[in-house]
């Protein structure tokens, strides 16, 4: 090893990423959560609706590969 691959991780050096992913779930939880719940008619069926907004990139994730056949 080079002195500097060595010091390639010292935290001068390192650049670090923010993790804005969490950001965009947060923002599309909520508007899914508003969607879901303006849609729904009773209390239970808002809960669902919550439910749903929990769940939604989940099932976007699963079938987009599966229509990608990955």
């Amino acid at each position: 090893m080079t002195t500097e691959s060595m010091n390639e991780c010292k935290p001068k050096n390192c650049h670090q990423a923010s993790a804005s992913g969490g950001a965009v779930y947060g923002l599309g939880l909520i508007g899914a959560a508003v969607y879901f719940i303006s849609q729904a008619t009773t209390f239970w069926i808002g809960v669902l609706g919550f439910l749903k907004a929990l769940v939604w990139p989940a099932i976007l994730v699963f079938e987009a590969l599966r229509a990608l056949r990955a």
